[in-house]
């Protein structure tokens, strides 16, 4: 049975949530009320099982719970976005008989927060290298030194899971493990003063040593792209969810513009709603089409992952495809909306304005557009010829 969205995130509780969204962006602060209403309502328990206190949900249950919780507040639904992923990593090893990942979930159903520590500024490779040294400890687990950027969740997070290199054997390998909030060895720096998505606040952190013991490294693998379960895990889960937030952000947009047209009078024909005007119906009619568009790939996409359907080498291209298809329809529709919305739009405090600028955010994550095409581009025409 499929998760009933409205269920876990009722109407009363969305209105509440998207209320306090200017605020925490013009303030650039942490969104903890919702966060709190979040855990309150297990939302952050949404891929633990059941019989361990969870929603249960799949991956297209999850897409669904984001896409209504972007509609209220896109930063919110980004920033919790993170500690899905791993969550939701956890539950795709799960499906396929992987216990590997099994202490996420544990841990999550005893209200841990997990961080996304992957990103690092000028690694172009994404997962595939690392720019963090990952240093052997005697007890089996490594050490990680370096520099992490865009970590949402930063000022709640109590797990972090991230990666570096460790090149003291004869191969380098790549170290993926969990640290812990309240060990040594990292620190946050306050820089996160952005454009938009500002209430994830999702901090640069430093890593100077956090450790990570032997129980909690959960791979080594080869630099370089390989075909195993973590790399598929993370791609799915992350550009899948990503998808979620910034289809919600589109079809936020349509609804704002739909109200916009039936809210707006024109002068020049005696009072008539701009609905009625020929130019705007086609304008809007143009963004409903995008976000009818983006939903079907969305959810057959998440429906493939939690049924194990094997697409083979075209799984990288669909998924970065469809994270790419989604930031660019929820920038377009954005655009849309702000010109059927008139100049109102574009003042301070607007949520048109705060959507338009959130929508921004979607250049930046992985699969870039230019990772994104080369992605497609060499599954359907082979790698260039050297």
């Amino acid at each position: 049975m499929p998760l009933d969205p409205e269920s876990v995130l009722p109407e009363a509780l969305i209105e509440e949530i998207r209320s306090r969204a200017p605020g925490y962006d013009e303030r650039n602060e942490f969104f903890q009320e919702d966060f709190d209403a979040l855990v309150a309502a297990g939302y952050l328990k949404a891929f633990v099982p059941q019989a361990a206190g969870g929603l249960g949900a799949g991956l297209a249950d999850a897409v669904r719970l984001q896409r209504r919780l972007a509609q209220a507040a896109p930063a919110t639904a980004l920033a919790v976005n993170m500690h899905l992923v791993w969550t939701g990593v956890a539950k795709v090893f799960s499906n396929r008989g992987d216990d590997t990942l099994a202490f996420v979930l544990e841990e999550a159903a005893a209200g841990e927060v997990f961080a996304f520590g992957v990103s690092e500024a000028g690694n172009d490779s994404v997962l595939f290298d690392s720019l963090t040294e990952a240093a052997p400890l005697p007890d089996g687990g490594y050490s990680f030194t370096g520099t992490k950027v865009f970590t949402s969740l930063a000022p709640a997070w109590t797990r972090m899971g991230t990666f570096g290199k460790d090149t003291t054997g004869p191969e380098p390998r790549l170290v993926w493990g969990f640290i812990r909030r309240d060990g040594p060895g990292w620190h946050h720096l306050d820089d996160w003063n952005t454009l938009g998505m500002r209430a994830s606040q999702s901090r640069t952190t430093v890593l100077e040593g956090a450790a990570a013991p032997a129980d909690r490294i959960v791979r080594r693998l080869p630099v370089g792209p390989n075909p195993d379960l973590l790399v598929f895990g993370i791609f799915s889960v992350f550009e899948t969810l990503l998808a979620a937030v910034y289809t919600g952000v589109a079809e936020r947009a349509l609804v704002l513009a739909v109200d916009a047209a039936h809210r707006r009078r024109s002068h020049r024909t005696g009072g008539r709603a701009y609905s009625q005007d020929p130019d705007i119906r086609w304008q809007i009619a143009e963004l409903g089409m995008a976000v009818d568009a983006i939903v079907p790939q969305l959810e057959s996409v998440a429906a493939d992952i939690d049924n194990l359907v094997d697409r083979g080498p075209a799984w990288f291209r669909h998924l970065s495809g469809l994270k790419h298809r989604a930031t660019e329809t929820a920038k377009s529709v954005v655009d849309g909306a702000m010109r059927v919305g008139g100049g109102g739009g574009y003042f301070r405090g607007s949520e048109l304005e705060r959507l338009y600028r959130d929508a921004l955010a979607g250049l930046y994550h992985p699969s870039d557009p230019e990772s994104a095409h080369a992605t497609v581009a060499t599954n359907l025409l082979g790698p260039i010829e050297e």
